[in-house]
Formats: structure tokens, sequence, C-alpha cells
């Protein structure tokens, strides 16, 4: 028997891990001391707790400890990035590139610089999801400070091809900054190799608390500098000022390190109730896959089923099975997914989409459970339509 309702929806947020609750219960009860701190042992505690997570952080995406910046999220870090450099490069030019299919923090925030003069430009995706690296080389100009391009989708898991993206970006001179959010944790992913200046991630995509995140801000080859968008005090190398929430730093630090020893084993585990889920709602007829089945993340599909409105699918559903038609960020919205949109959708079609997240507790029986709900739902939406 199956306990409902199930989750489906790992992209949006996912569990926190007891490990991680465990590891960061201490820290809100005897050793609550401040990290900045620095003239008693109280202090000296946090902040030898939050110098072990930023280890553990950095080690899980290949780079250096003091590359890492504690944020409340990757919003902030996205912010962070795309404002800090826009501010401090600015001598050098105020031209960045970005995709239409970024998450809205990068999107919005770029409405934001341009507003302040600066000139974006959004490259296209094709029907994949995928940019063309050809469009990318040839849009960048003598005053592009930065080229903006997130890693894996957080509506169809499409992965874009990162260390190509860098080494044209090294080449001209520009700084690559990825949003990783949803890829850290999930795939290997290594600043070093792929060639990332900056990259932003979150803890609650990947089994740790919310409102906290990290920034990663390279420091050789070239060395980065960020004009800081929160001052006060000094902290973070001065590039995020404000008291440094341990409790939450240190379930940051035990997310990564778990994910850092399970990730390859629970990639090849949730590939496979991915890969299930998916053949069992091709077998619905009218239905397709969004974006590239061949560059994608492992526990994530998003499919249409023509001739159903997606909302009275999720309505269909809400009881049993836990989904999102698109991003949790703009669910408020009754617009069709711009990511859809952008891949070529009809506004129809888009609206007919479900964005399936697996994860860490998912299960061969919720998985069959689901294909079946789903499968029920979709042939009742469609016996009412054609009444």
């Amino acid at each position: 028997m199956v306990n409902l309702p199930i989750y489906l929806d790992y992209n949006s947020t996912t569990p926190c891990d007891p490990r991680v609750v465990e590891a960061m219960l201490p820290y809100f009860t005897q050793k609550f001391g401040n990290a900045a701190s620095r003239s008693h042992a109280f202090g000296w505690e946090g902040e030898e707790a939050v110098e072990v997570a930023r280890e553990q952080v950095a080690r899980l995406i290949g780079a250096e400890p003091k590359e890492i910046v504690f944020t409340s999220g990757a919003t902030e870090g996205d912010n962070l990035a795309l404002k800090g450099v826009f501010e401090l490069y600015a001598s050098k030019g105020n031209h960045i590139i970005t995709v239409a299919t970024e998450h809205k923090a990068v999107l919005d925030t770029c409405e934001h610089l341009e507003r302040l003069g600066g000139e974006i430009t959004r490259l296209s995706v094709n029907s994949q999801g995928l940019i063309d690296l050809q469009e990318l080389e040839a849009a960048i100009r003598p005053t592009t400070v930065l080229i903006a391009v997130m890693y894996a989708n957080n509506e169809i898991g499409v992965l874009q091809p990162i260390k190509a993206i860098s080494e044209i970006a090294h080449r001209h001179g520009t700084l690559f900054f990825s949003d990783a959010t949803q890829a850290v944790g999930k795939i290997p992913v290594d600043v070093g190799s792929d060639g990332i200046d900056l990259l932003s991630l979150s803890a609650h995509k990947l089994y740790g608390p919310k409102g906290i995140g990290a920034l990663y801000v390279r420091r050789r080859d070239p060395r980065v500098r960020l004009a800081a968008q929160m001052d006060g005090g000094g902290h973070e190398r001065g590039m995020r000022s404000g008291t440094l929430n341990v409790p939450a730093i240190v379930g940051l630090g035990k997310a990564c390190e778990l994910c850092g020893q399970e990730m390859a084993a629970e990639a090849l585990r949730v590939g496979s109730l991915r890969n299930r889920l998916e053949t069992g709602l091709l077998h619905i007829p009218g239905s397709t896959v969004n974006g590239s089945r061949e560059h994608r993340l492992p526990h994530t599909t998003n499919i249409s089923f023509s001739g159903v409105n997606g909302e009275a699918l999720l309505a269909g559903l809400g009881k049993d099975v836990a989904l999102s038609s698109g991003s949790a960020c703009t669910s408020a919205s009754i617009e069709p997914s711009y990511v859809l949109k952008a891949l070529g959708l009809d506004d129809n079609l888009a609206h007919s989409s479900l964005r399936l997240g697996l994860g860490r507790w998912t299960t061969t029986e919720q998985v069959d459970y689901a294909i079946g709900r789903i499968t029920q739902t979709v042939e009742k939406l469609r016996e009412l339509a054609y009444k």
C-alpha cells in the first residue's frame, strides 16, 4: 500500500535529510555562538563549524574553501553574481549575455540591470532546450563583462554544454557564471574542469534546509571581484555582510557531504525510476517529453499531454500526487511556461505539461502508482472535453 500523497516535485524543494537535521540541532541550543565573535569559546565554536561547512561545500564542486561565500539561497547568489560583476566591471563594459530559459532570479535581475543602463542579450534555445554555441560567440562584444548560463534547467532538466561555453567566454576575456542550483548534488559539478568563474547553489535543492545557499567566486586565473550588495560588517570576505546563519550553514555542509558520498549511486537509482515513469506515461496517446532526452538531469522529466488543461490535470491529481506544471517560483502565474514556449510549444501544449521530479525517497511503488493515477486523470479529462 502506497502512502498518499506521493511527492514528485523534488525540483521545487527537497525534504531535509534527517542526518542533516541531526547535524544542525546542537547549533540552535548548546553551540549557539556568533561565528564573528572572536573573543570567546562560543564564537570560536561557531566559526569552526562554519569553516568545516565551507570545506564540505567546496569539496562537492571542486573549489577551494575560501572561494565559497554563504548566501540566503540561490536567488541571492544570482543577484550578487550579476549585480556584483556589473557594478565592479563597469569600466570594461555593460553587456551581459544570458538565455531566454534561465531562472527568473537571473532574468529578473538582468531586467533590473537594463533599467540601470545595462545591455542584455538573451539567447534563444532550440526545440531540445539547448543554446547554439555559434550564436553565443557571435553575441560577444568588446563590452561583454559576463555570460550567465544555467547548468541545468529547473523545468525540463536540460544540461547546457557548460565546458564549451566557458571556453568561449574565456577565449574572449569574459567571465562565466552558472546558476547550478538544480545540478549540484545530483550530477558531478567541478568548477575547475568546467571552467566556471561564478556558481550559485541552494541547500534546499539537495536535502538541506531552506534559506541558505552559497556563491562560488573564483580566486585565481582569473581572480573574480564583486561589488557587495549587502553592506555592514564585512562578513564573507566583504562580499556578503550579515551575521552568519550557523545552524543552516552546518546543514548545507552536511547535505553537500552526503551528496558527495551518495550522488553516483543515487543518480543511477533515480534515473532508472525516471525512465520507468516516463515509459509508463508515454503510453498515453498524445504525450511527449519536452527538451533533450540525451542531455538532462537523471531525476527530471517534463511531459505534455495534448488536449488536456494543465490546471484541471493538477487539480485532479493534487490530493494524491504532488507535482507542478513548471517552476515553483512562477506557479502563481496562469501564463504558460516561458521555458516551454521558448522550446516552440504553443500555449495549449505548454499549458498541458507536467514537471515530474524524483528524489531520495521516491520508490518504485510510488512511480507505478503515479503512472496509473496520471493516466486515469488524463483519460477522464479527455472524456469530459469531448462530451
